[in-house]
């Protein structure tokens, strides 16, 4: 299980197969590799045709369902990506350099120092109109804290901890379950959402002034804008698992912004 996310340039995959469709077809090879790693891990060599797993699902009510799922029907959903994956030579959106690159995704559970990590990204009083923008947009959402309560139920799922944790900006506060609702639970980023989400987290500069940092939210059609906002994000060799992934997340954001593109997400 994973919080999967794709850059929305149009390409000829995803015109053969819809972004959601790409996005399903990916997430049916990985888990089929994942599957038959193990299975070879334990020196099982049956072919991938005798190959099952249950895999428990969270529906939309918020129960679970466990479901019976063999490897050969992921291949096989997954077999037109094969041919598909010629396009994805020297595409814009391929920010990692393999076949379907505009791919990437968050595993589960989500660890307790990728959450305190993100925490700390967020602005402080050296970044005043960032800091400003931010206490704005923590009064205007109205964020759905019961949803995210219910996903820390079971830890070591979604979530490694039960624990919330928080920081106090001014005068409001933010905990780790606003910031994964902010980043995750739309199904959709656009491009002048992900910018905001890049300053909040520094993944781009934040030394700017009030016109500079309007500039960024207007439409890329607008001749004033500028989209060569560098990416700060570099890896480290202290990030755990899902501090890597939470990076790549965000180069995602940046590539898609400068395209002028969206993200979809699947969490």
């Amino acid at each position: 299980m994973a919080i999967d996310h794709v850059i929305d340039l149009d390409c000829v995959p995803k015109q053969a197969l819809t972004s959601a469709g790409l996005l399903a077809r990916i997430k049916s090879r990985n888990r089929a590799d994942a599957i038959i790693k193990l299975y070879r891990d334990h020196n099982d060599n049956r072919p991938p045709s005798e190959m099952g797993f249950e895999m428990v699902r969270r529906t939309p009510d918020g129960n679970e369902e466990t479901q019976i799922v063999m490897v050969n029907d992921l291949l096989n959903e997954a077999a037109p990506l094969e041919a598909l994956s010629t396009h994805c030579v020297g595409c814009p959106a391929n920010r990692t350099g393999e076949s379907f690159g505009c791919y990437g995704f968050v595993g589960y559970p989500i660890s307790r120092a990728a959450e305190l990590w993100l925490l700390k990204q967020l602005p402080g009083p050296d970044d005043p109109l960032i800091l400003l923008l931010l206490r704005q947009t923590l009064i205007d959402y109205v964020f759905r804290s019961q949803e995210i309560a219910r996903m820390r139920q079971s830890p070591g799922t979604i979530f490694e901890t039960s624990e919330r944790f928080a920081r106090r900006i001014e005068d409001v506060q933010i905990s780790t379950d606003q910031v994964f609702e902010m980043l995750f639970l739309p199904n959709l980023i656009q491009p002048a959402h992900g910018v905001l989400l890049m300053l909040f987290f520094g993944a781009i500069p934040r030394d700017m002034d009030a016109e500079s940092l309007m500039k960024l939210t207007q439409p890329a059609n607008n001749g004033n804008v500028s989209r060569d906002a560098p990416f700060l994000m570099q890896s480290d060799p202290e990030d755990d698992e899902s501090i890597m992934a939470l990076k790549g997340f965000f180069e995602a954001l940046h590539v898609a912004y400068r395209l002028n593109v969206s993200v979809s997400l699947d969490v």
